[in-house]
């Protein structure tokens, strides 16, 4: 009974003994430093999803909201929206075409579309595909980084075991002894470091593909509609129904 009651607190011992902060408090400087980068990163992500997440969710609800306005109402009326609904792709992406139209008519009172000519609505085209890229672009920000985490960590997190490896055998050939108390505490130390580049890569991965999911949506969504503004904008030029615009943005 004794034996027993001695083995397991020599068992509780040598667990407390490798506590993973432990571990990393002792492992050798390279072993640290690849530890303090690889937690670097994943603080780094994190942030990344947070802002990513709130960002991607704003931009869809300010973005249906905008459609609904849009696809019911007037130029006037989706021009209004569209300033107080900034967070939107498609609104950016409306409000830089209007500009476009405005500059036809720099010193008009309102904007008529009628007056935009064949011209005057591939202009608008062109700067609408321009905005619609920057906007891409804008929403992939970040995105990047989650990848370059997701498939260099396991390798940087490696790196560090295969060097506290050969930091533990040359303890062991300076000990002298290759016994299971000599040899444990530096494998354990340097198997951290893999861990530590797997809980980095681990949600930069699952929540890349998450995001790049969303602004794939996000991306079709601001395509389609630039397309059709740029087909009401040149049905309109051609003499099309919809009332005009003032320089305001409010229906004449």
């Amino acid at each position: 009974m004794s034996i027993s009651v001695g083995t397991a607190m020599g068992g509780g011992r040598l667990a407390s003994s490798f506590g993973v902060f432990r571990l990393m408090a002792e492992a050798g400087a390279i072993v640290k430093l690849v530890l303090l980068l690889l937690a670097a990163f994943s603080v780094i992500c994190w942030a990344i999803i947070a802002f990513k997440w709130r960002e991607l969710s704003r931009a869809e609800q300010d973005s249906e909201a905008f459609l609904e306005i849009y696809r019911s109402r007037s130029f006037g009326a989706a021009y209004q929206a569209a300033t107080e609904l900034d967070r939107s792709p498609l609104c950016a992406v409306f409000l830089e075409g209007f500009e476009e139209i405005r500059r036809h008519a720099p010193r008009a009172e309102s904007i008529q579309l009628a007056q935009l000519g064949e011209h005057g609505a591939r202009e608008v085209a062109k700067q609408l595909e321009w905005a619609a890229a920057r906007q891409l672009r804008s929403l992939e920000r970040g995105l990047s980084f989650l990848a370059t985490t997701g498939s260099s960590a396991p390798f940087i997190g490696l790196f560090g075991t295969v060097v506290g490896i050969i930091q533990a055998f040359q303890g062991i050939a300076a000990a002298g002894s290759a016994s299971l108390a000599v040899v444990a505490p530096g494998i354990a130390e340097a198997l951290v470091a893999t861990g530590v580049g797997l809980v980095a890569a681990i949600p930069a991965t699952i929540f890349y593909n998450y995001f790049v999911n969303r602004v794939e949506a996000l991306g079709q969504a601001v395509e389609l509609f630039r397309t059709q503004l740029a087909e009401d904008v040149a049905q309109q030029a051609r003499g099309g129904a919809r009332a005009p615009v003032r320089a305001t943005g409010t229906v004449a």
